[in-house]
């Protein structure tokens, strides 16, 4: 009877440190999720007024996509180099549940496929804001509020969980 008791407690205790450990941990990540997510949105607005360069990827020039290659790239984070296939990473969320460093995709100029790509900064209840390499002024943060974007928009993709 006595082990019986014994191995009962020991599983107890076991089991509570077991799940509080589990806690700590999901804890812990979110907290370097949202430390990676602070990272790649200052790497990427480090660029403001860097400008633009169709095929770029330093700071002579960015594409949209290059931008966004290039920042998630320093953080040892491996994506493709174009929007088109960046859209393909990752889970698709609602415009509503979009967060910062979640990635904000378009089809601009009556294109079919995405062809445009930024890496949301802020969001507020009724704007995204986001940065990316735009072709007439290079990189530079934009809003969902601006008829050109709210009209083409696409889809939210959430890389960083």
């Amino acid at each position: 009877m006595k082990r019986i008791i014994i191995f009962l407690l020991l599983t107890v205790a076991f089991t509570s440190c077991k799940s509080t450990s589990s806690v700590a941990n999901k804890s812990e990540s979110k907290k370097e999720n949202r430390s990676l997510v602070n990272n790649l949105v200052e790497k990427a607005t480090d660029n403001i007024g860097v400008r633009y360069k169709a095929g770029g990827t330093t700071k002579s020039g960015f594409d949209c996509s290059g931008l966004v290659y290039t920042t998630f790239e320093s953080e040892n984070i491996k994506l493709p180099r174009s929007s088109y296939d960046q859209a393909k990473v990752g889970k698709v969320i609602p415009l509503n549940d979009a967060k910062k460093g979640d990635l904000i995709f378009f089809k601009t100029n009556k294109s079919r496929q995405i062809n445009h790509v930024g890496l949301i900064t802020e969001v507020n209840s009724d704007e995204i804001k986001f940065v990316h390499s735009s072709t007439s002024k290079g990189v530079i943060i934009s809003s969902t509020k601006e008829p050109y974007y709210k009209n083409s928009f696409e889809q939210v993709n959430r890389v960083i969980p």
